[in-house]
């Protein structure tokens, strides 16, 4: 449920915190109070469109801020880890919203900052807003499937992803044919292309790890004069007077008093011998290394040729040995194919076709189970419209498959379109709604259908904003019952100027626009009993509030409380 709604600086609102409870709430006051605003706010934490013409003039942002209380199972926790963001159902959610003056929007949930989509996705599982113009969904017949879908439950919506996916293969099969279909010149082309690029690259007969060897290799012929001169003074130093010859002499001067002193000496003379062996070894080693050092042009021209080659076909393919032959063994493949495009196209057009008589198939089982739906839909949604004072409207879902001549066309949704129709009147075939459904018939049938689907989507909030233009009398009082029943399972909101409808709410808060200062500013309060009865006697006499109209408030709250405890 939404716990808290915080709004600063929005349109006439310069800072109102307001808190909400379970159940029904209205909202009421005089036109132009402001009470769409706080509509607007709930559409700015749910991710609508913000613009620089909701900040309050002079202002530089509008700050909104609402804190959610939701269970541990609700669906949002999970939206919000796959987007990467925090979220512990044992403390509160709260999303930030803020709009400059210069149209630029920020958006906070639980201190992070996401983008619009992010928050939309979120929204979506937190509040559905309702006013008088979105009966416009109910009339776009591209919604309608997607209702039955939802009506109809986890089966439908099991054998739904397994008909999509047939449908993706089937689509990715039938773009591949269609490229290769319509590229026959360019294939062409691209084919002599791949052929010279294989030879190319097969010629050089390229071996991973090649290209450092053979820079090792560069390095010691190119410094092979070098080498030699140094290895072999070296050598000529271990050799000469003062070198091994030296350090024999001085071991064997050491050898000769050992014997008078041992506890010092014996060390000394294992030292000496260990280095004399090494430096022996060493120089037998140098003397080696010095003979196997020779100049060779020739070998160093053939590096240098094949460096060249490696480099050259790194400019062209890849930046590495690895990375030229994973090319080579890609456009060896693709050029199989374009050699062999008849056999290719006949391959993939068995493909497409298996593919689309499984996606075919899923299709018709996908249609049976929402003829099945359609008709528990409809019975629903009579049976709601009863209770609304539209009992001898008949309701009906029509399935029709869409075709292309005499071709099923298969789309992401399946083989079906779907339209909501209705006949408001006995004896009278059955329309679509946009066709017949006045405004307190839509607003009913649309309040018929969440009163079906506050059950199955668990959007915790639902905001109606003056849903109940065009109707009065039993149908305003009905529509008052359904909502009241509606906030058993969720917090429902409502913007109203019926007072059949007030007087039904669990909490009633007044909008009120006061001039301070020559500057306007709105304020939310919640009515206590005593201020509540002199609202509903606002909306039921006027300008002129009466002892009469005061008791009829009165009686009118007393059989709404009666009415709600029965």
């Amino acid at each position: 449920m939404l716990r808290e709604l915080s709004i600063r600086n929005l349109a006439v609102i310069e800072h109102v915190v307001v808190d909400f409870h379970q159940g029904f709430h209205v909202l009421t006051g005089e036109t132009g109070a402001g009470k769409s605003i706080l509509i607007d706010a709930l559409g700015l934490v749910a991710g609508g469109r913000g613009s620089a013409d909701m900040v309050r003039h002079g202002c530089d942002k509008a700050e909104i801020e609402a804190m959610f209380d939701l269970p541990e199972a609700h669906p949002v926790w999970e939206v919000l880890s796959n987007q990467g963001i925090t979220g512990d159902p044992s403390e509160l959610l709260i999303i930030r919203r803020e709009v400059s003056a210069h149209g630029k929007s920020v958006s906070r949930i639980n201190g992070q900052i996401v983008n619009l989509t992010m928050l939309r996705e979120v929204g979506e599982c937190l509040i559905n807003l309702h006013g008088q113009h979105e009966h416009q969904s109910l009339i776009k017949t591209e919604k309608h499937l997607e209702w039955l879908d939802l009506y109809a439950g986890n089966p439908l919506m099991e054998k739904k992803r397994q008909y999509q996916n047939a449908y993706r293969k089937h689509q990715q099969i039938r773009t591949k044919l269609r490229e290769l279909e319509d590229s026959a010149r360019q294939n062409m082309q691209m084919l002599d292309l791949y052929k010279f690029q294989i030879e190319e690259i097969t010629a050089a007969a390229l071996v991973i790890g090649e290209d450092e060897c053979l820079l090792e290799d560069k390095r010691k012929l190119t410094h092979a004069e070098k080498r030699l001169d140094h290895a072999a003074e070296a050598y000529s130093l271990l050799q000469a007077a003062g070198g091994l010859e030296s350090l024999g002499t001085a071991l064997a001067r050491l050898e000769d008093i050992r014997a008078y002193d041992h506890a010092v000496l014996d060390p000394l003379v294992e030292q000496l011998q260990s280095a004399f062996y090494q430096a022996e070894d060493a120089a037998f080693q140098l003397r080696s290394y010095r003979d196997s050092i020779e100049a060779d042009p020739e070998r160093l021209s053939e590096i240098e040729e094949r460096l060249d080659l490696i480099h050259a076909l790194k400019r062209k393919y890849g930046e590495s040995i690895p990375e030229i032959l994973s090319y080579l063994e890609k456009i060896t493949e693709t050029a199989d194919k374009l050699e062999n495009r008849d056999e290719y196209l006949q391959q993939l057009r068995s493909e497409e076709q298996a593919a689309y008589d499984t996606a075919m198939s899923q299709a018709l089982t996908l249609s049976g189970l929402r003829r099945h739906a359609a008709v528990r839909l409809a019975e629903a949604i009579e049976a709601e419209l009863k209770q609304l004072q539209m009992g001898r409207t008949s309701f009906h879902v029509h399935l029709d498959q869409l075709r292309v001549g005499e071709t099923v066309r298969l789309t992401a949704q399946g083989a079906d379109e779907a339209v909501f129709m209705i006949a408001p009147n006995p004896g009278e075939p059955p329309k679509p709604l946009n066709k017949i459904a006045s405004g307190g018939e839509m607003s009913r049938i649309m309040l018929a259908l969440k009163a079906i689907f506050a059950g199955i989507d668990l959007v915790p909030v639902l905001v109606f904003d003056e849903v109940d233009t065009g109707v009065s009398g039993r149908a305003a009082q009905a529509i008052a019952e359904k909502m009241s029943a509606l906030s058993k399972r969720c917090q429902v909101f409502s913007i109203t100027h019926l007072p059949q409808v007030a007087c039904m709410a669990d909490h009633h808060y007044e909008i009120c626009k006061n001039i301070i200062e020559e500057r306007t500013s709105t304020s939310v309060t919640e009515l206590q009993v005593v201020r509540r009865i002199e609202e509903l006697a606002r909306m039921l006499g006027g300008v002129e509030i009466t002892e009469k109209t005061r008791h009829h408030a009165q009686e009118m709250l007393d059989l709404a409380i009666r009415q709600k405890g029965a």
